[in-house]
């Protein structure tokens, strides 16, 4: 990706992407018009290198720098993997008092390290994605009877003793403790924490199958027991993507014997559920940091609609309505799953009807993942387009590529994007996307069009890729930037709403 990267940067190139030539990426290039007959031909094993560039003077430049970036790169990985270990047996021979093992291969042979993990008393957490629903309830369940723990498979974010595992933030340690199908619903939940001033004990991540019927909330059961036991912990958050609703009873059931505090915020779930129970239901991301807040605090929730001067953002919003063409769609362009789910909840009911490849309505779901439909939501980091390929949160290139995509449409009004900071991350998403969206503004511009850009950055000041930069360069960029998930939602509701 950082070559694609480097790629682009050549005058002259229009697109480029150096990929696999998976199913999927094929899939990918010919979605965005860079897939020929020699390119239809590769097969997982192959190299792709797709250009569409303004000569042929250009093409030889960018296949010449290719080669000289690839073989570069060859050669700083060979010098590197020969101090990594190349498999479980070595690695443990390393780090032999190590009790969770963190595996990211190929889906398919996940399970069976995992299952060697668990074997020798270590517990585990899976990364992967692509790996079959029952090989997960048998990892599951082998975990249970050892009393070990399995997060995953698909678990993007742990944070344990303080440690980021996958995908996590720079936070400092405190009172809340977080269980979550769902790892950029605890980046969210955790970054706003810190941002207030508080702290996480730990994050257990379950993977985003656990509270469906067929795993039944196996991980997120043994979780919440583990902080039960916690001395560090005072608050519990519970996050999930709508679960299967007698998964959710169970778990309400379960915690409403319990000693500590909760908060839950299952997406779409009924809060008539946890209130019957005596439980804070939180109806989004925001809104459980700020209930637990509070519950920590021991002071009544107020909610609001902008943590900002609400007065002052309806304004903004009017003013930049103005400018987008009456009856243009919505595009939201997200690499963090948890977080399309609760833009289209929140947008659902402010502007009707959201398409997405994870709609909330079977019926909504897109024809096809490639092309969107009216207000549409796409998660980027579904496994459609991330089998053979890195995360969107670590590529950026799929998703400049359809913001393009999508300013070519004439009916697109307003681009909602999600940025998530933190380890394992792009070291400079701003950077990667600033550049696709002047080339997108410039599109709808030479049309007589305007696109209106908004964006929330999950992550923290502490991040390395740090949050006032990545919002000060977006900002220079045009984007409307908010302070939360849910607030850029909001916002681009009303942008549509007044135009």
């Amino acid at each position: 990706m950082s070559i694609s990267g480097q790629l682009r940067g050549i005058r002259g190139v229009e697109e480029v992407s150096i990929v696999m030539g998976s199913e999927a990426n094929r899939e990918i290039l010919k979605s965005i018009g860079l897939l020929t007959p020699e390119g239809e031909k590769a097969r997982t094993g192959d190299m792709i290198i797709a250009v569409r560039a303004e000569s042929a003077g250009v093409l030889e430049a960018v296949l010449k720098k290719a080669e000289e970036l690839l073989t570069k790169r060859a050669l700083e990985i060979g010098q590197r993997e020969s101090k990594i270990p190349r498999s479980y047996e070595q690695a443990l021979r390393m780090m032999p008092d190590a009790n969770l093992v963190l595996i990211s291969t190929p889906g398919q042979y996940a399970g069976r390290e995992a299952a060697a993990a668990l074997q020798s008393g270590r517990s585990v957490m899976i990364f992967s994605d692509n790996v079959p629903v029952d090989e997960e309830i048998r990892l599951k369940k082998i975990a249970e009877e050892k009393g070990l723990l399995v997060m995953g498979p698909d678990c993007g974010t742990a944070i344990i003793g303080g440690v980021a595992l996958g995908f996590g933030n720079a936070l400092r340690r405190g009172p809340f403790g977080i269980v979550g199908a769902a790892g950029t619903g605890i980046q969210e939940v955790s970054s706003l924490l810190h941002r207030k001033g508080y702290g996480i004990s730990h994050a257990i991540g379950t993977g985003s199958r656990d509270l469906s019927e067929a795993v039944g909330g196996i991980t997120m059961l043994q979780g919440i027991m583990a902080l039960e036991a916690d001395p560090l912990t005072e608050i519990i958050i519970l996050i999930s993507k709508p679960p299967a609703h007698a998964i959710a009873l169970k778990i309400l059931d379960t915690i409403k014997q319990l000693k500590k505090k909760y908060v839950v915020n299952f997406l779409k779930g009924n809060p008539l559920d946890a209130k019957k129970r005596g439980i804070p239901f939180a109806g989004g991301l925001e809104e459980a940091a700020e209930v637990a807040i509070a519950l920590y605090e021991k002071r009544a929730y107020t909610p609001a609609a902008f943590s900002e001067d609400e007065e002052f953002i309806r304004k903004k919003a009017k003013k930049e309505a103005k400018k987008i063409r009456r009856g243009s769609f919505l595009r939201g362009l997200f690499s963090g799953g948890t977080l399309a789910d609760e833009a289209m909840v929140i947008l659902s009911e402010e502007i009707g009807e959201i398409y997405s490849n994870i709609p909330l309505k079977p019926r909504l779901k897109l024809k096809s993942s490639w092309v969107s439909e009216m207000h549409t939501i796409v998660d980027l980091g579904e496994d459609e387009f991330t089998r053979g390929r890195p995360h969107p949160m670590i590529d950026f290139s799929l998703r400049c590529d359809r913001l393009v995509k999508e300013a070519r449409d004439k009916d697109c009004g307003v681009i909602l994007l999600d940025v998530v900071l933190g380890y394992g991350a792009h070291p400079d998403p701003a950077g990667e996307l600033v550049p696709a969206i002047n080339k997108a503004r410039e599109i709808a511009v030479g049309e007589g069009r305007y696109i209106a850009f908004v964006a929330s950055i999950t992550g923290t000041e502490e991040d390395p890729q740090k949050l006032s930069r990545q919002k000060e360069a977006l900002e220079e960029a045009g984007v409307n930037v908010l302070p939360s998930n849910a607030q850029a939602a909001r916002f681009s509701a009303l942008l549509l709403k007044n135009s």
